[in-house]
């Protein structure tokens, strides 16, 4: 039988408890995980690329040693990314009914262009479904505690980043 191999892609800026969560349930269901880190400069970063995916590999290495969990960055089509490392099967999360309009176009789109890669929902946990990168850095940047929201090594790198001078 094949490996089953399963991307699970995001920005991951910064990688959340939802994310972990996530990248470990997700890892069960198949032989191999990538944790694909996308590029997406255009959400405004708070970690660069090689940063974020230091960051992910750091949180991802505390997971159970028996997950076969990779993590790489990627800046094509996730389409494209699925394929070059032979996907069967493309992650999602989802922490609201809000994320399925867009997340059911994109699972669409990705099926048109490749009817072998399969997308596969994961629903958030319960105390992880409000959580989002982009909460966690507007919370962080104001000065809040992040602190249940992110894994302590994102947690001590979100704070350095924010207590740095802009360059």
């Amino acid at each position: 039988m094949a490996e089953r191999i399963a991307v699970y892609p995001g920005t991951f800026d910064p990688v959340t408890n939802g994310h972990i969560d996530v990248i470990s349930r997700a890892a069960r269901l198949c032989d191999r995980l990538i944790v694909g880190v996308a590029v997406n400069i255009g959400k405004g970063p708070l970690f660069d690329l090689e940063e974020r995916v230091a960051l992910v590999r750091d949180e991802v290495a505390l997971l159970d040693d028996g997950l076969r969990i990779e993590v790489r960055a990627f800046d094509s089509l996730l389409i494209a990314f699925a394929r070059s490392v032979g996907a069967s099967m493309i992650v999602r999360g989802l922490r609201a009914v809000s994320d399925f309009d867009y997340e059911f176009q994109m699972a669409g789109m990705n099926r048109r262009m490749d009817p072998g890669i399969e997308t596969v929902f994961l629903m958030a946990s319960e105390h992880n479904q409000f959580i989002s990168s982009r909460f966690v850095k507007e919370v962080a940047r104001l000065g809040g505690d992040v602190s249940s929201f992110v894994p302590p090594l994102t947690l001590a790198r979100t704070r350095a980043r924010l207590a740095a001078p802009a360059a």
